[in-house]
């Protein structure tokens, strides 16, 4: 594994574990200390079809506590699953940790993202995300809730709007 992936697995692993813990439990000086959820109690869902097309899963689903925005999960895609066009109020990163996805924005080129890969999406832009045909993928995913709602989703990518050909980059 390259440094520059070591490095980013390393951040992601430390990213999922700040991010799925519980909120946090006041300590007896009344201060507040971190919680930590065990990889062991995290729930896995498998991903609503009217916001997915194929199999994908959703683990350790988060939403902080105000003044908190943050929401989150890692989400595993099998190969040739997608979400649905869907748009963030205040953007979203993805930060791959498996795997070969691909992504695109309405009226944009679809990209190809890697293992080690980090991803913004920018606020209000229509966009989608998966794994290819041919590999899974799984993303951390991170975004703000504005006003308690953190995703608008919209319909679902096209079988021809998938399999077009990406950019070359």
């Amino acid at each position: 594994m390259s440094r520059k992936l070591d490095v980013i697995m390393k951040l992601a692993t430390f990213l999922v574990a700040v991010m799925t813990s519980a909120s946090a439990a006041p300590t007896q000086e009344g201060m507040r200390a971190m919680n930590i959820t065990r990889k062991a109690d995290l729930t896995t869902v498998d991903g609503p079809q009217e916001f997915f097309t194929g199999k994908a899963t959703i683990t350790g689903q988060f939403q902080r506590e105000a003044p908190s925005r943050v929401t989150g999960a890692i989400v595993h895609f099998e190969p040739g699953a997608r979400t649905a066009w869907h748009a963030h109020p205040l953007g979203q990163t993805l930060i791959v940790t498996e795997g070969v996805g691909w992504t695109q924005v309405e009226g944009g080129s679809k990209l190809e993202f890697h293992a080690g890969d980090v991803l913004w999406c920018p606020a209000e832009h229509k966009h989608w995300h998966g794994a290819t045909p041919h590999e899974g993928m799984t993303h951390i995913a991170i975004q703000e809730a504005l006003n308690g709602k953190n995703v608008t989703w919209m319909g679902k990518v096209t079988d021809e709007e998938y399999l077009a050909a990406p950019a070359k980059e």
